[in-house]
């Protein structure tokens, strides 16, 4: 008891992100096995915490352990066979009460799960340690579960704006009246192909390695356009930039292109579209995107600034949309070329002056609640999270809840 008591202490006592190593040597002795992944929801920014073989743990999907959650029992340790790391596997599933879930591969053939009560005791510790390390949300948990969660937003909206471009493009030359059945199965064919090619050759291209010429960026941009746009009605009009003596960093380059591809394709999904005029500045410190058509002016703006602004923030970028029924919409994008100064350590020193209760305030802060649904979550009264509040903020050096919560949420 006192060995585990000992071990145990070293498994919970460090940083959060590296807890599933930890907890991988401390079980191995007794539960041998090659890969160990723990999943909680309640981790947004990183819900897989793993260790072990990397050919393995880096191809477990969440939808993989979704579906074993689902079949498991709680508090009760089980050999279950599912499909983990893209193939079926015999493993030792534990589901702990609080909703977080252990899965082992074991080493060699799996029999029944090993000294079951004793796994279950000593994951339940682990899973209560991990869920108060979420709740406290110390400044290098927040930094490091926002930098997860930001790498792992910016993959899925590459993804997805590539196969929307790839769709539009598929669906323009499918509705083209101008191609008869045969061309447009060959035209859409050749898209859809062209596309999964990229997709299978993204991953070995390093988008931000270097600095790279404003025409070539743009160059590629408009040969995309075109491609995509080929069979659609509208008129195209480029304006390439006319300076290359500043190179656009790698980020920017990519940045400019992954925005300027998002604007030209909530204004194509417009029901009707005259004329889109693309247009790039390179300025000495800045780029210039300006993209306007001559359309019905119905561009869903909201939900054009919601696509924009996760990147713009990012890179210290402001965002102008405007649309007018009848004659309009116009996205114009302004975005540095120098890296904003980094403020992160700090902001994490005035973090670090908070104690427990404010950091659980300012988290529920951070996420947009009034301090009445606040008292309620916690337990307090209204009167107590006000106390809290103007502790905190005080102790950040800000006047509002607002500056608060970005500090909170950019650090």
């Amino acid at each position: 008891m006192t060995t585990d008591l000992t071990g145990l202490r070293e498994v919970v006592d460090g940083p959060l992100h590296e807890i599933a190593g930890r907890f991988s040597r401390f079980l191995a002795a007794d539960w041998p096995h090659t890969a160990l992944v723990v999943f909680t929801r309640e981790c947004t920014g990183r819900p897989r915490k793993v260790a072990g073989a990397t050919e393995t743990v880096d191809r477990v999907t969440l939808a993989e352990l979704e579906q074993v959650k689902a079949g498991v029992e709680v508090g009760r340790p089980m050999v279950v066979t599912a499909r983990i790391a893209g193939e079926e596997r015999t493993t030792w599933v534990v589901l702990d009460p609080v909703d977080t879930l252990l899965v082992l591969i074991p080493r060699g053939a799996a029999a029944a799960v090993p000294q079951p009560a004793r796994l279950a005791g000593i994951f339940g510790i682990v899973a209560t340690s991990i869920r108060q390390q979420v709740a406290q949300a110390s400044p290098d948990y927040l930094a490091e579960s926002r930098a997860a969660s930001s790498e792992r937003a910016r993959t899925i909206a590459e993804m997805a704006a590539a196969h929307e471009t790839a769709l539009v493009t598929v669906l323009n030359t499918l509705r083209s009246t101008a191609l008869d059945d045969g061309r447009a199965r060959r035209d859409a064919t050749e898209t859809a192909s062209a596309a999964l090619v990229a997709l299978r050759s993204a991953p070995a291209s390093d988008q931000a390695a270097s600095a790279e010429p404003a025409t070539a960026v743009f160059g590629r941009l408009r040969r995309e356009i075109r491609q995509m746009l080929r069979h659609h009605d509208a008129e195209l009009e480029f304006v390439a930039p006319d300076r290359d003596d500043c190179p656009l960093p790698g980020e920017i380059a990519f940045a400019a292109h992954a925005m300027s591809r998002t604007v030209v394709l909530a204004l194509t999904a417009q029901p009707t579209l005259g004329r889109l005029r693309i247009a790039w500045q390179n300025k000495t410190d800045q780029l210039l995107i300006d993209v306007r058509d001559q359309g019905p002016g119905r561009l869903d703006v909201p939900a054009l600034r919601r696509e924009l602004d996760g990147r713009a923030r990012t890179l210290g970028a402001t965002v102008e949309l405007d649309t007018v029924p009848g004659w309009g919409s116009r996205a114009v994008v302004t975005l540095p070329l120098a890296a904003a100064p980094d403020r992160a350590g700090e902001n994490e020193s005035r973090l670090s002056r908070l104690n427990r209760r404010e950091w659980e305030v300012l988290r529920l802060v951070a996420q947009g609640k009034r301090n009445k649904v606040i008292g309620a979550e916690l337990g307090v009264t209204e009167s107590t999270v006000k106390f809290h509040v103007a502790g905190l903020l005080k102790k950040l050096e800000v006047s509002s809840r607002g500056e608060a919560a970005a500090l909170a949420l950019n650090t």
